[in-house]
């Protein structure tokens, strides 16, 4: 019997997904030979952090599931724990790279990654708190199923149970590392905003994350398609392709990864949308084999993000989401590149050379970037309002910012550099203190 974990991270009230969460994971240990440990990694105010607590103790118990709530108290505890077994150099930096003061989306994942390992799961399986899942005939929509049925078997034993294959046949025998699918509903990154004021600012904003030296067709092709997930229309019936998966197909609140997950963390950069993107890259870079499918969850927008300091708090992120694409694109680049032989001989992803990529970008000319903030300023005080009330915000922060973006790829490599260690410190660590 296979033991995965199905997690949730959450910084704000999500009880109904959080329920959801639990009722996912029932319908994994009834339809497949799993024990799933449902696991909450909670940030939430205290009053949230209740609401979740008595919302957890409402679910029926259901054998084969194990449901795990940590407020950040019990994840610190059990990370100085593993790091202080790892014996990595400057374990107090690592665990602020493990658990940051601010909003962190990769280090989120990656503290569910070494609770994992923890829990001897062999896939982890991640949801979103500003999500929830379709309905259809009646029954609901979870993307497990697929996961399930695909995910850790060599390639060729996953190509019967989908419903198509469009892999080369020389990439059978490599394991099938990643599932997932997409969201319906509202853009991926509240922007929408932007795209209704003003059309040309929404391409000439959006544009930022290409490479710079994209042509202007490409970044137009680029803006169309990006931030929209798989549309609006709703789930009509399944549908699942076994293939190298394009990453543009994928959203992190759907998503499930075995293996590459032990391999190489995600980037633990703090207060930057798309920072936990940087696996489905490697997966497809290094012709992993994958399964796309199309039961994707539906995304929303929470009340905050609205707010003025919502507003405020989002768009830095955004602006650094940008700011991290000179550093991003260009490992994607070398990977691509490089193709199979980011692996091993049991295909596995050869994470030295993922982290010496990752320094060799830290070095890049930062004009580039400065240019994304001019842009990025000019646009927004066209706009005019909140958003060039932002833009004015920012302006005395530039050089704040470049060097942020730099010393985020930085601290990946560190990470990198030290993540086996601690997956295997993690494996033989309690996540709970053992009584004493």
């Amino acid at each position: 019997m296979r033991t995965i974990c199905l997690t949730l991270p959450t910084n704000r009230p999500s009880a109904p997904m959080v329920r959801a969460l639990c009722e996912e994971a029932a319908h994994a240990a009834r339809h497949f030979p799993v024990e799933v440990h449902a696991l909450v990694l909670d940030s939430s105010e205290p009053d949230a952090y209740a609401e979740h607590a008595r919302a957890l103790a409402g679910v029926q118990p259901v054998p084969g599931v194990v449901v795990h709530h940590l407020d950040e108290a019990a994840q610190r505890d059990f990370l100085r724990r593993a790091i202080e077994r790892a014996a990595q150099p400057k374990p107090e930096l690592l665990l602020d790279l493990m658990l940051p003061a601010g909003v962190s989306y990769g280090a989120c994942t990656n503290r569910a990654f070494l609770i994992a390992a923890a829990l001897g799961c062999t896939s982890v399986h991640r949801r979103d708190s500003d999500s929830r899942y379709q309905e259809w005939a009646g029954e609901t929509v979870y993307p497990i199923h697929h996961e399930l049925t695909s995910i850790g078997l060599p390639a060729g034993a996953a190509a019967p149970q989908v419903d198509e294959v469009a892999l080369d046949a020389a990439l059978l025998e490599r394991p099938v590392v990643l599932v997932g699918a997409s969201f319906v509903g509202e853009l991926s990154v509240d922007i929408s905003e932007i795209r209704d004021l003003d059309a040309e600012v929404y391409q000439d904003v959006v544009s930022l994350w290409a490479p710079t030296d994209w042509s202007a067709e490409q970044k137009r092709e680029l803006v169309a398609e990006s931030f929209t997930g798989a549309g609006t229309e709703p789930f009509a019936g399944d549908h699942a392709l076994l293939t190298v998966v394009d990453p543009m197909r994928l959203d992190m609140c759907n998503i499930s990864f075995h293996q590459v997950h032990e391999r190489v963390p995600l980037p633990p950069a703090t207060d930057t949308i798309g920072s936990d993107y940087f696996l489905m890259h490697l997966v497809h870079d290094a012709a992993l084999p994958g399964v796309l499918h199309n039961r994707h969850i539906v995304n929303f927008y929470t009340k905050e993000r609205r707010t003025d300091a919502g507003f405020a708090a989002y768009q830095l992120r955004f602006a650094k989401f940008f700011l991290s694409m000179l550093y991003l694109n260009a490992v994607y680049a070398a990977m691509a590149e490089a193709g199979s032989t980011l692996l091993d001989g049991a295909h596995r992803v050869d994470a030295q050379r993922i982290s010496q990529l990752v320094w060799d970008s830290t070095r890049l000319d930062t004009a580039e970037n400065a240019t994304r903030l001019d842009v990025l300023e000019r646009s927004y005080r066209r706009l005019g309002g909140r958003y060039a009330a932002f833009a004015d915000a920012i302006a005395p922060r530039r050089q704040q910012l470049l060097d942020e973006a730099r010393h985020d790829m930085e601290d990946f490599a560190r990470l990198i550099d030290a993540w086996q260690p601690l997956v295997e410190a993690s494996r033989a660590t309690p996540v709970r203190p053992l009584p004493r």
